[in-house]
């Protein structure tokens, strides 16, 4: 820069120190810390010089060496007045701020250190106008920092005293920014602005927002000062209070309170429940320790406070992972899991939906439990398992009334309690086997809980709080629903589990247990593998039931000694190769076939007619012989016959009797002959009406001497006129006749919607024949005279 500009702009080269977070004032007295090279060589050109030098504040403080851009353009021109050497290159210098500088332009040539040039502003002079608004200006100044020292205690008591004596308003602005407590930026807006009457409003509204953040924080002092006031009140109650029950031996009872609050605290529950606990925890803190009745009431409180009142799940709402989950765990059962399927479509269409109840009815070893589980999983719900079996207490549903020695909630209670959540999976397994006595009918205990109307507010006798039930997945199996009060059966959605056809068997051999087994018994596919005709054949000779727990047995049964087999190869010291089980092995692993197939006879029979029962095990084929001989016109019935299958008999008799005239039967044969119908296989219990046909055409075929086709099997009920009316069991019947190689089928024709249903599997090779009266059974049963003589 020329000569001439520095004497026309009175510019001045002083040496620049650049500051980081900090904003030095006119005629403040102040030391700070030098680190910088270039920051200590422009302190020792000041020295050498007069001493002067420029203090400006940085914009940024995260640079190390800052350049014109970084530097406010207003800053301080001080004097030094002390330097201190310290360890670590550290100089701490003590300075005294002379006046406000302009920075111009950095000094390029000097690269030791910043050094600028500076126009040094000097303290404005007024005429008497002005003078009289600064007078103004300046006593309300003093003030406003008169009342914002009121609510700084700890501010220098001499400072209100040294600025009365400040005639000057710059001056006394400057001394009152300095010793604000607010950030460097905030200074540095003060000390930029030249114009002293912004400058005052600037200050000004810096010292009135001080003032009121301290008001706010002495307000808020206050309020905390009272809470911990308070709070050492009742430190010191509670503390008094642990004393004394120390000395009476209560200390148990008072620790025991304070986690019931703490638990009630954190507790998710409505403000009704919250209530009714803090009710129970004020009632057990006046208890004495050693009273019986302080344990009932402890053990009380600490199930409410358990039991998740509003404390719930989110649910899964993917179909595609549902029905992957569910497919992956269970072969067939596909009415349940379309069922869950629904449930899982509508609630996600309506943020709601109400949960179903269902009632998986079926055979043993179906896999109605297992596929509870795997609905809890696929659903992301939490599961409950409640086994009613043998349940004979209404208190085992509702719970005991709390005044009762030994209390304890209700099954549905404890079962919340035991999931955590209010919305789990709750398994009621064996609802068929509830049983009742005097204390009681169990099975009216659990309308409330399956209706959902009802078990929104579900009142069990000890909580006494209304529980909500109403998100509650209810799954209830039985293996009948004849020992099912109507009323109850009615509230639930029944589905049929029936049995497992050999090729499911098959599958699910295949797919599920033999892996289960082949883990459970420590083999892998290296060491073993089963043939698919061995796994037909096992479950074909070996197991004879609906489900698949007998052959999950079998499997294992093969595993364990193919195990033995493994170890005893490798002790002795030979190459261990993989087991093959075929079907011709099977002898060596499970013995002699437990089943063999009860076949259709090789060739037409008087009196002897094939017939279809439904057992708990499945189907299965009855084989129903009738003989007529000399006698007093007798009716003799054997096999263990129920007391619906005897007057089936009775009635088939009656309709043979009623049609004898028409097949030319004289009257007095019925009187001259005795009859006896027998079932084979007299130990085992029979009962029903659907054998009624069968045993009308064995008796017609054995008075008339005409033979019945061995290749025909028939079920159905009778009436006294002949008629056919529809029964149950239809697949398992329809598989057991297959399985005996039966060729034709005869069916009640109300049982067409029935057969329908049955998949394809089942019925193929079978010719399903619909009949609606015995007419219609006997035409196509008995073998025509032709036909015998062609034979």
């Amino acid at each position: 820069m020329s000569e001439e500009i520095l004497k026309e702009e009175q510019l001045k080269l002083l040496p620049v120190i650049p500051l980081r977070g900090m904003t030095i004032m006119p005629e403040a007295v102040i030391h700070f810390d030098l680190n910088r090279v270039k920051s200590i060589q422009a302190l020792e050109g000041a020295i050498a010089k007069d001493g002067r030098l420029y203090l400006v504040t940085q914009k940024d403080v995260d640079i190390d060496t800052p350049r014109r851009e970084h530097l406010y353009d207003v800053g301080t021109i001080a004097q030094i007045k002390q330097i201190t050497r310290l360890p670590n290159q550290l100089v701490r210098v003590l300075v005294e701020g002379v006046c406000r500088g302009i920075l111009y332009e950095l000094n390029e040539e000097n690269h030791r250190y910043l050094e600028g040039y500076v126009k040094e502003i000097s303290v404005h002079e007024v005429d008497d106008e002005e003078q009289i608004r600064q007078e103004a200006m300046l006593r309300q100044l003093k003030e406003m920092f008169a009342s914002f020292a009121a609510h700084y205690p700890k501010l220098d008591k001499n400072a209100i005293q040294r600025y009365a004596k400040v005639h000057n308003l710059e001056e006394l602005m400057d001394q009152i920014t300095m010793n604000l407590p607010i950030d460097y930026e905030k200074k540095q807006a003060v000390l930029g602005e030249l114009h002293v009457k912004k400058r005052f409003e600037i200050l000004v509204g810096l010292l009135q927002r001080e003032i009121e953040i301290a008001c706010a924080r002495e307000e808020i002092t206050q309020n905390i000062k009272g809470r911990v006031e308070k709070n050492q009140k009742e430190y010191l109650l509670r503390e008094q209070l642990h004393y004394i029950r120390e000395e009476l031996g209560e200390e148990g009872t008072f620790s025991d309170a304070d986690q019931f609050e703490e638990s009630l605290a954190k507790l998710e529950a409505s403000e009704e429940v919250k209530e009714k606990i803090k009710k129970e925890i004020s009632r057990f803190k006046s208890l004495s320790g050693s009273s019986s009745e302080s344990a009932v009431e402890r053990g009380y409180i600490e199930t409410l406070l358990e039991l998740p009142w509003d404390k719930k799940t989110k649910d899964s709402e993917s179909i595609w992972h549902a029905r992957k989950v569910l497919d992956r765990e269970h072969y067939g059962l596909t009415k349940v899991k379309e069922r869950i399927l629904e449930f899982l479509a509508v609630r996600c269409l309506t943020e709601k939906g109400q949960s179903p109840i269902i009632c998986l009815v079926g055979p043993p070893g179906t896999g109605k439990t297992s596929i509870a589980r795997s609905v809890a999983e696929a659903l992301n719900k939490k599961y409950v398992r409640i086994c009613l079996g043998g349940v004979r207490d209404e208190a085992e549903i509702r719970g005991h009334r709390k005044t009762y020695v030994g209390a304890m909630p209700g099954r549905i209670a404890t079962g919340l309690k035991q999931a955590g959540v209010k919305n789990p999976l709750m398994l009621l397994d064996e609802i068929d086997k509830v049983s009742n006595d005097y204390k009681g009918d169990t099975f009216s205990a659990l309308l409330e809980v399956l209706d959902g109307e009802q078990n929104v507010r579900f009142r069990d006798h000890y909580v006494e709080i209304p529980l909500d039930l109403s998100e509650v997945l209810f799954i209830a199996t039985a293996n009948t629903t004849q020992t099912i009060p109507r009323p109850l059966l009615d509230r639930m959605e029944v589905i049929e589990v029936s049995s497992y056809t050999e090729n499911e068997k098959f599958h699910i051999a295949r797919e599920h247990l033999l892996k289960k087994q082949m883990e459970k018994n420590g083999i892998t596919g290296k060491m073993l593998t089963i043939q698919d005709s061995a796994l037909k054949n096992i479950i074909t000779f070996y197991t004879k039931e609906a489900g698949v727990r007998e052959l999950e047995r079998k499997i294992g049964d093969i595993l364990r000694k193919a195990a033995i087999e493994i170890l005893e190869k490798r002790e002795a010291g030979e190459d261990a190769e993989r087991i093959k089980v075929t079907a011709s092995a099977l002898e060596h692993y499970l013995g002699k076939k437990k089943y063999m197939l009860d076949k259709a006879n090789s060739k037409p029979q008087v009196g002897i007619v094939r017939g279809l029962a439904w057992t708990s095990v499945g189907g299965d084929t009855l084989q129903i012989e009738v003989n007529q001989m000399p006698g007093k016109g007798e009716v003799e019935l054997t096999g263990q016959m129920g007391d619906v299958m005897k007057e089936s008999a009775m009635i088939g008799m009656s309709y043979i009797r009623s049609i004898a005239g028409e097949y030319h039967i004289l009257p007095e044969f019925f009187k001259d002959h005795d009859f006896h119908i027998h079932i084979p296989q007299g130990a085992v219990p029979k009962d029903g009406p659907s054998a009624g046909i069968t045993m009308a055409t064995a008796l017609f075929s054995a008075i008339t001497g005409k033979p019945v086709r061995n290749d025909l099997a028939m079920t159905g009920e009778i009436t006294l006129r002949g008629r056919v009316l529809p029964i149950g069991g239809l697949k398992e019947k329809i598989l057991a006749a297959k399985m005996a190689g039966i060729k034709e089928v005869l069916v009640p024709a109300e049982n067409k919607k029935d057969i329908e249903e049955i998949s394809e599997e089942i019925k193929d090779g079978l010719t399903i024949t619909y009949v609606k009266s015995m007419a219609e059974v006997l035409r196509h049963a008995l073998i025509k005279a032709q036909e015998r003589t062609g034979e």
